[in-house]
């Protein structure tokens, strides 16, 4: 998968912590005029600090990565969770997926069923599917001011609302021990409690690195989804019952 330099250069300092300009530019084997840009426009999404000569990551937890970065994160994790969650999936079903980069993934494989039809807010998810030849429908709405990858607002919920769905897949930022979910978008997580809402089952992707974490907003307690599909065994991770079922 093609990686913006924005990407090639938070995995390196993922690995490195703090690096030089000149370090970087040798790596990646592109000029330090570029990276210096690169690393500007960074700054201005909170994603890294620069000091005199470097840069460091900003702390992961005062800040979100746009689509653009997030779908070069944990990628391993997120496919391996998405092949699982497949076989839940039959020819003929109708099913959303919310504007997480966990669906996005789930549409890269989705063009082997026929007669199969996804609704989405994600418009990364979209141009996705319509390139794949997958019968796909917008929910329409407001491209989202905090995170430009999805459509949000009362268009999108209304829409929503007219459809019925067999599966809703969708993903969030943290889970806690307590069997809570949270995301950092208030009005992605209205369009998933319309989504699960309006489906038959409701199904949570969710990598081990959202394990254990908090985010700003509540969207709902475990047991109110049916299935959680994850990369790792986590039957003994929550501090309560959990009576969702568990594919890992």
């Amino acid at each position: 998968m093609y990686k913006n330099k924005q990407a090639q250069i938070i995995e390196l300092l993922q690995k490195n912590k703090y690096m030089a300009v000149n370090e970087i530019s040798e790596q990646l084997n592109i000029s330090p005029s570029t990276i210096r840009r690169e690393l500007t426009a960074l700054e201005k999404k909170n994603l890294a600090i620069r000091t005199h000569g470097g840069v460091r990551l900003a702390d992961s937890n005062n800040y979100t990565p746009d689509f653009a970065l997030r779908i070069h994160q944990n990628v391993l994790e997120k496919k391996i969770i998405d092949l699982k969650a497949l076989k839940l999936i039959k020819d003929g079903d109708v099913i959303f997926l919310d504007g997480s980069t966990s669906a996005y993934f789930i549409a890269e494989y989705l063009s082997e069923f026929s007669n199969l039809t996804v609704i989405t807010n994600g418009i990364d998810t979209l141009s996705l599917l319509a390139h794949n030849n997958v019968t796909t429908y917008s929910t329409g709405g407001c491209v989202s001011k905090e995170n430009s990858s999805v459509l949000v607002g009362e268009q999108t919920l209304e829409s929503i609302k007219n459809i019925h769905a067999n599966i809703a897949f969708f993903s969030c930022q943290a889970l806690s021990r307590d069997g809570k979910i949270y995301d950092c978008y208030l009005q992605e997580n209205y369009v998933r409690k319309q989504m699960m809402k309006n489906s038959d089952k409701t199904v949570f992707l969710c990598d081990s690195n959202k394990l254990d974490k908090l985010s700003s907003y509540y969207l709902c307690d475990l047991n109110e989804v049916d299935i959680l599909v994850t990369n790792k065994d986590v039957t003994d991770y929550f501090n309560k019952k959990i009576t969702t079922q568990i594919i890992f």
